[in-house]
């Protein structure tokens, strides 16, 4: 069995409507192919879904959306897991900046 890291989005619902809210969960999975880790990565986010009342008596629900990437993982000491390069973005002059 090879491991795999399987990046998992689900779409949050409120009251059956779609919010602006979508949850990225990174899981480890195991397969013996690419495909074969695919198909775990796909059961197990359909098994995290799920449907709770909140504080204010909304019904709530996390649907997966889609395994968004699936990458193969060294499992040793040390063993990359994740990384990210961001942009810093440029921010404008403060909004309290003197004026004239």
């Amino acid at each position: 069995m090879n491991a795999f890291t399987a990046q998992i989005i689900y779409r949050i619902e409120c009251e059956g409507l779609p919010t602006d809210q979508y949850e990225e969960q990174w899981r480890l999975v195991y397969g013996d192919s690419q495909e074969h880790a695919l198909s775990v990565a796909r059961e197990a986010g359909k098994k995290e879904e799920s449907t709770f009342i909140d504080r204010q008596g909304r019904t709530m629900c996390w649907r997966m959306i889609a395994v968004k990437d699936l990458q193969p993982v060294e499992l040793t000491n040390g063993g990359l897991l994740f990384s990210m390069v961001r942009e810093a973005e440029i921010l404008p002059a403060p909004l309290w900046a003197s004026v004239g």
